[in-house]
């Protein structure tokens, strides 16, 4: 009876010893090449050269060495076809009847700094994906292990029963599918980024599973966190979680909406957020004076809302962010009397984030639609103020021109039709996803309320009537900034003119659907 044989060749070398000596109390053969010989060898495991097998050299720095008739034929050939198994007979082609193979560390590589291309190219793995889908391809007779958490359960079922079963099987066997789909699919991502390929005739990406959730936006709906297979350091993805319940799919989609609003700021900043929508943003000289001007600017909706502070966060604003019910809190990071204070309520999710990567949050955003993918880059357009056209009779002040930045940097992340009237240090009404504009208008400034008229006013795209700029009017605003580019511009200007107004139009819109 001919021995079983298993080939083993792995780059992560985690448990492969135990695995190993596990087969080989089944008597089973072990064949392996290089490093994982050498390696096996000295763990007192008797191996079998991949040169022995193939009688044919390693060549061109071990570029070829498993690339065989005698490699894959053992693995493709099906065990059930009389045809095969004579082919395998007159070739002297002995059956391989367990893989274990991980792959070069591709990945690994081109995260690390200041990486070549020579050096990236180099560890793209060629005959371990070949091997690995030869056996998946014929997993009603091979057993193909990828990841080493699935070691115990391949020795458990042939120490049971001599041989796994045809379920594990096709089990492992869809999984090395996918682990050389998500390989293949860095690699052409990185290949097409080399060469700035902007829309390739086939989209490959890959994610890793991060978290599974509880359920998704309603209870009656699953969903699971998948992270970037190149993982993106400001990102809700690779924030730390330090305290709290785990992150529901509702708190990683606000909790994505605040941290980029606050990428906005290099100056201390305080961003509350709702529903995807800020709720109340403050900047000032101090991380206290941002918060208060943050919380200040609507103390109801803040309740249960989402908080990201871009500074430490310190006994004193812990205590005063203690006083409020909150979902999540995310700070650089937390003085230790902050995370004592803050960790006495049980529920709430504290995380830190790495602000000092900011600017390396760059990527494509990608939005699901029904049967397709919708791709476009972010909407961080580095603003040029001094190309803004003033275009009524009065111009800005200087403290309405501070103002109209700040409140043009918070709207451009309200949900259209956005507006938002603001001061130099807060947002005071935020009007957001109205079908009509003059909605957003009204919504934002009632909720200002008094302080209306030491505001301005900020809209994501034109007005398309003047009404709107009337409502602005009468009700106390001095300064208005907005895109321009309606076919009634004039219309709007001559009433921003009659009321007083400064208007600015930039000529950028800030959509966000």
């Amino acid at each position: 009876m001919i021995k079983k044989r298993a080939l083993i060749s792995v780059s992560d070398k985690t448990g492969v010893a135990d695995f190993v000596k596990g087969l080989a109390k089944q008597g089973i053969e072990i064949i392996s090449t290089g490093g994982t010989k050498a390696m096996l060898e000295q763990a007192g495991i008797q191996t079998i050269s991949i040169e022995e097998v193939t009688d044919f050299p390693e060549m061109m720095d071990g570029r070829v060495k498993t690339l065989h008739p005698k490699i894959h034929g053992g693995l493709l050939g099906r065990r059930d076809l009389s045809e095969h198994m004579e082919a395998m007979e007159r070739h002297n082609i002995q059956p391989i009847d367990f893989v274990c193979v991980n792959l070069y560390p591709f990945k690994k590589t081109i995260l690390k700094e200041h990486v070549t291309r020579e050096e990236a190219i180099e560890n793209i793995d060629i005959g371990g994906p070949s091997m690995l889908r030869s056996a998946a391809k014929n997993y009603q007779s091979v057993t193909v292990v990828v990841d080493p958490n699935d070691y115990d359960e391949v020795l458990s079922e042939l120490a049971s029963a001599g041989e796994t079963t045809l379920l594990t099987r096709q089990r492992l066997a869809a999984k090395v599918f996918r682990h050389t789909a998500a390989y293949d699919a860095l690699i052409a991502e990185y290949l097409t980024e080399a060469v700035g390929e902007k829309e390739p005739e086939t989209l490959t990406l890959t994610y890793d599973l991060k978290q599974s959730l509880r359920y998704g936006e309603n209870s009656h709906q699953k969903a699971a966190f998948y992270q970037n297979a190149l993982p993106l350091s400001f990102s809700i993805a690779s924030a730390k979680q330090l305290h709290g319940k785990e992150l529901s799919y509702n708190n990683i989609k606000d909790a994505d909406a605040a941290i980029r609003i606050s990428r906005e700021f290099d100056q201390p900043a305080v961003v509350a957020v709702k529903h995807m929508n800020p709720c109340g943003v403050g900047i000032g000289e101090t991380l206290d004076e941002a918060y208060q001007y943050a919380y200040q600017a609507d103390p109801l909706s803040i309740f249960g809302g989402i908080v990201v502070l871009n500074r430490e966060v310190d006994l004193k604003v812990a205590e005063k962010l203690h006083q409020l019910f909150l979902e999540i809190i995310i700070a650089p990071s937390f003085s230790d009397g902050a995370l004592t204070i803050l960790s006495s309520k049980k529920n709430l999710r504290l995380l830190t984030l790495d602000f000092s990567k900011k600017s390396q949050a760059i990527e494509d955003e990608k939005v699901s639609v029904l049967g397709g993918l919708l791709i476009q880059d972010q909407d961080i357009m580095k603003e040029d103020v001094e190309k803004w056209q003033v275009v009524t009779k009065r111009n800005p002040t200087s403290a309405e021109r501070t103002a109209l930045e700040f409140a043009w940097k918070t709207v451009k992340h309200v949900k259209s039709n956005a507006i938002v009237v603001a001061n130099s240090q807060q947002t005071l009404g935020i009007g957001a996803g109205q079908m009509n504009r003059v909605g957003s208008v009204q919504i934002a400034i009632k909720q200002a309320g008094e302080k209306v008229e030491e505001a301005v006013l900020a809209s994501d795209a034109f007005f398309p009537m003047s009404d709107s700029i009337e409502y602005a009017g009468k009700t106390g605003i001095k300064a208005i900034i907005q895109p321009g580019g309606s076919i009634k511009d004039q219309e709007s200007i001559d009433m921003a003119d009659k009321y007083g107004i400064a208007m600015v139009f930039t000529d950028n819109r800030h959509f966000r659907h």
